[in-house]
């Protein structure tokens, strides 16, 4: 079935929670293990309806966030999803205080229930209308961004399709769009910081609810953080200062050799790699689309069948169009066992990335679609980034396919972004652990502490003002996942870390490292990221010695690569 032609139909809110009513007390009294695995399967089975319900509109409102249908769609899932969670947790209770407790571990695993009691708690009736309101304000957000309608040389751009005028390689045309984004943020910063400051008071209230006197804890609660703790991430965030800042700073001054630039670099000079323009992909998005069923089709014969579906059943929407969201992302239709890539294509090197990082994380559903319990068909956030960062590094075999003649500009220049995102990703974190633990600081000192961060994690910055917003060091309010999933971000961090493992592993016996991905893809959620890691055969990225290992060989190899004839 073509995703245009699964069928949407709200679901009645109190049939729903009739079902799991009924569903938790046949639990409770159930007489044996057989029974209470026959209601824990049917519930399994239950949820997928109205889970792809749910999906299926909010993906259809974001291809176009002005239908008023899915608009109302989506005001409607954002209303009863939190009402469900009270039914949702009294199942969970019901699970925990199983007396087949032990049966369900042994056929299932333990995580089962270390998730369930991580999930019971980020929750309370008493903080159900703050969710529901949590859920308006990002809302609003997305909204707001997509929205945007961006005046530049006679045209006028939503902010995805302003990106490939922010790397041309003329510094006039490039600075211009810059300040014209600049320009946008600042029109509509008022709006964005009543956004924020609603959205940080209110997350602070709800941890407080809850018992946790702020937001962080609670926070990494309802990220399902199941074997690592705030203090890792301190310790990870204080090696990445030490490893991989420098290592950053020294790709930026090359940078800036190679453009004929002073150091630090404005954000419109950071965003340009080479003196005759970044990488692009060669051909339409259907010709891109193209190459990735090519790499795929080589790859192996599970990624091959699984593009192909995708292609064949149009679970990809990739053109940037006027009223789509910004940003793309992969969720999953669990009723039909598909997953679907959601994607703004605009001629920049970020659309084969999408081919290879969207696609990572849906080919990684795909091999675990049929999982029982559901929940193991995907991992915690941080394990799943590694599908999607990983894969877009198995991508380069297939360089000269999706570049053409710029495939040299886009492996130097992917190596060299990966290394650079690292200390961006840990800022982005680093600043939210500030935010919630001052929910009292006023917009102007929340921007005053991201530009602080911004002279420890990126000092090849310049901060002069001529850019507006981003010059100004205001430039976070840009990041979705600030707004809408805090403390998401260190997931991509820690991923792209386990990625520049798969990297190095690849230049050595790329056969050998897809072995290594697949097993660490083949075991779906099954186990905790840090368990994940082990049974592939890979270092934690908690370890210091895997940052600064992986931080030589990539600095060796960048030293090597041969520029000779690219300007």
């Amino acid at each position: 079935m073509k995703f245009s032609e699964m069928p949407y139909k709200r679901p009645d809110p109190e049939g729903i929670k009739n079902e799991l009513r009924d569903r938790t007390e046949r639990l409770k009294n159930a007489a044996s293990y057989a029974e209470a695995r026959s209601v824990f399967l049917e519930k399994e089975e239950g949820e997928k309806p109205v889970d792809t319900a749910a999906t299926l509109a909010y993906v259809r409102h974001s291809i176009d966030t002005r239908d008023e249908f899915y608009d109302g769609e989506v005001e409607f899932w954002d209303e009863i999803g939190p009402e469900l969670e009270e039914y949702e947790q009294a199942w969970i209770d019901a699970m925990l205080a199983s007396p087949f407790r032990g049966d369900f571990e042994k056929e299932y695993g333990e995580l089962l229930f270390v998730n369930a009691e991580i999930a019971k708690k980020t929750f309370s009736p008493e903080i159900i209308s703050d969710m529901q309101k949590e859920n308006e304000l990002t809302t609003e957000y997305g909204k707001l961004i997509a929205s945007a309608q961006v005046p530049f040389e006679g045209g006028v751009y939503t902010l995805s399709q302003l990106e490939p005028f922010q790397t041309d390689p003329d510094d006039a045309r490039r600075l211009a769009a810059w300040k014209a984004k600049g320009r946008w943020f600042k029109d509509n910063q008022a709006q964005l910081d009543r956004l924020y400051d609603e959205l940080t008071h209110l997350r602070d209230a709800m941890g407080r609810k809850l018992g946790y006197g702020g937001y962080t804890q609670l926070g990494y609660y309802r990220m399902e953080r199941n074997c690592w703790t705030r203090e890792d991430v301190e310790k990870f965030r204080t090696a990445v200062q030490k490893y991989l800042v420098p290592v950053a700073d020294s790709i930026l001054r090359e940078q800036a050799k190679r453009l004929g630039k002073s150091y630090p670099l404005s954000f419109a000079d950071a965003a340009l790699s080479f003196r005759s323009g970044n990488p692009r992909p060669v051909g339409t998005a259907e010709d891109i689309l193209a190459q990735g069923q090519k790499f795929y089709d080589e790859l192996s014969p599970e990624t091959s069948e699984f593009f192909r579906t995708m292609r064949a059943e149009e679970l990809m929407d990739v053109l940037s169009t006027e009223g789509k969201e910004g940003g793309g992302y992969q969720t999953e239709l669990k009723l039909y066992q598909r997953p679907f890539i959601f994607a703004n294509f605009n001629g920049t090197q970020g659309d084969v990335e999408v081919v290879t990082h969207e696609a990572g994380h849906a080919f990684a559903y795909w091999m675990n679609r049929g999982r029982i319990p559901t929940e193991y068909a995907e991992p915690t956030l941080e394990a799943c980034e590694v599908h999607s960062m990983s894969m877009e590094f198995f991508g380069w075999r297939n360089a000269e396919g999706f570049f053409g003649p710029d495939a040299k500009k886009f492996v130097y220049s992917h190596l060299a972004d990966a290394l650079t995102f690292i200390p961006y990703g840990t800022m982005v974190d680093h600043f939210q652990h500030i935010v919630y633990e001052k929910p009292e600081m006023t917009p102007a000192e929340r921007h005053a502490e991201w530009k602080r961060l911004l002279g420890i994690y990126q000092p090849w910055m310049k901060l002069d003002g001529e850019i507006p917003f981003f010059g100004e060091g205001e430039g976070w309010q840009r990041q979705s996942h600030i707004y809408e999933a805090p403390f998401y971000y260190i997931d991509y961090c820690l991923a792209q870390t386990v990625a520049l493992e798969f990297w190095a592993m690849i230049q050595k016996d790329p056969a050998d490292a897809w072995e290594h991905y697949m097993a660490y893809t083949r075991q779906g959620g099954s186990r905790s990221f840090v368990e994940l890691l082990e049974h592939a055969g890979l270092r934690t990225p908690f370890d210091e010695e895997c940052l600064r290992s992986v931080c030589e060989t990539a600095t060796t190899w960048l030293a090597g690569f041969d520029l000779t004839g690219i300007e």
